[in-house]
């Protein structure tokens, strides 16, 4: 069974390196950001809280958009390849969004 967090939920294209057989998941919500990237035994589960997102990068190509969400707390960043330009936009409105919706 999938323990996939609660949030808006951003699926990476079949189509993109590394997401032929399962494809990267991206979940944000008010608490965190994580990344889901599915095996066919498991699954490797990274987040960053909201609060410690420093920075979002996003790279377009023709169709697809790469992601890095980087940490301030020095930990590696959260990549993800393959998601649609819209979709990696909104992942960065969401996290602003909800950055500046708490008190400092």
């Amino acid at each position: 069974m999938s323990t996939i967090p609660t949030g808006d939920l951003f699926i990476a294209s079949r189509f993109t390196r590394g997401n032929l057989f399962h494809p990267t998941r991206i979940v944000v919500n008010s608490q965190h950001v994580s990344r889901i990237k599915p095996r066919f035994f498991g699954s490797n589960e990274e987040s960053i809280s909201i609060q410690k997102v420093a920075s979002v990068h996003i790279s377009t190509g023709i169709i697809w958009a790469d992601i890095i969400i980087e940490s301030s707390g020095g930990a590696d960043p959260i990549t993800s390849h393959g998601h649609r330009k819209q979709d990696a936009q909104r992942i960065r409105e969401l996290i602003e969004g909800y950055q500046s919706a708490r008190p400092s």
